[in-house]
């Protein structure tokens, strides 16, 4: 297994996971910051890893294969935890929204590859903005300090849904000659 920067900042990610959990749970005035603070950290080691393995030259197939496990897998709890501590139809379709499109478009990409097109459904624009938005909302619903950050985190996760069910669409339009295609 190759070790570099980006693939440490990817595992340290990975550590935080039960960290956050845990802060999430924890039955004291203070918890929700950190677990916020947990997840926001997770979140920039997320953006910097892409970063450093780009200009470093350190671009692994592992990294490549860990970086959006370790994303998914975070989110995704997030996500849970959330739909679980609001106990709302306002947070869980949207949640359910998110974690559909990273099922979708993780057997759109994989499919993709495997008939040699996944350059067609590569990251795009739309994807890091609604990755943006996704984890200033969930840091923001984590945290909840006030009702303004709660109602201004709530929008940002609606705008994120949209983002998502956006580049969800691009994706599938992006591959859906190949999808359609007869064998």
């Amino acid at each position: 297994m190759p070790f570099n920067v980006p693939i440490a900042l990817t595992l340290f990610r990975l550590l935080l996971l039960p960290v956050f959990v845990v802060f999430f749970y924890l039955p004291y005035e203070w918890a929700p910051f950190w677990a916020a603070f947990v997840f926001w950290l997770a979140a920039v080691t997320d953006a910097l890893d892409g970063y450093a393995a780009r200009k470093l030259k350190q671009l692994t197939r592992f990294g490549a294969f860990l970086d959006p496990v370790a994303d998914k897998v975070m989110v995704t709890t997030a996500l849970v935890l959330l739909v679980a501590d609001y106990n709302s139809l306002w947070m869980t379709l949207p949640a359910l929204l998110m974690i559909g499109r990273e099922i979708v478009i993780s057997a759109l990409r994989e499919w993709m590859a495997e008939i040699g097109k996944r350059g067609s459904v590569a990251v795009s624009w739309v994807g890091k903005f609604k990755t943006a938005a996704q984890m200033a909302a969930i840091t923001g619903l984590i945290w909840k300090p006030n009702e303004f950050i709660i109602i201004l985190a709530y929008i940002t996760f609606y705008i994120a849904a949209v983002l998502t069910f956006w580049s969800m669409m691009t994706y599938i339009m992006a591959a859906w000659k190949d999808l359609i295609a007869e064998e």
